[in-house]
């Protein structure tokens, strides 16, 4: 069993004890957010240090048509 630490730019997502360390390039999910792992550093024998990268939502507006507008 791992202590896994999850962070974002030095700043800490998440802290997870699991059985399994993730590796480089495994897409994963925290707190609804996807990512990638970007690295992976171990402190000891059960304490890790993951770097990942989360993806950016872009939120798209919808497009409202000029016609249906009251006048």
């Amino acid at each position: 069993m791992y202590v896994v630490h999850f962070f974002e730019n030095k700043n800490p997502l998440l802290v997870q004890f699991r059985n399994q360390v993730p590796s480089v390039g495994e897409d994963i999910k925290i707190k609804g957010k996807k990512g990638k792992v970007s690295s992976v550093h171990s402190l000891d024998e059960r304490n890790v240090e993951v770097q990942i990268l989360i993806e950016k939502v872009i939120k798209s507006k919808a497009v409202i048509d000029p016609r249906k507008n009251r006048r």
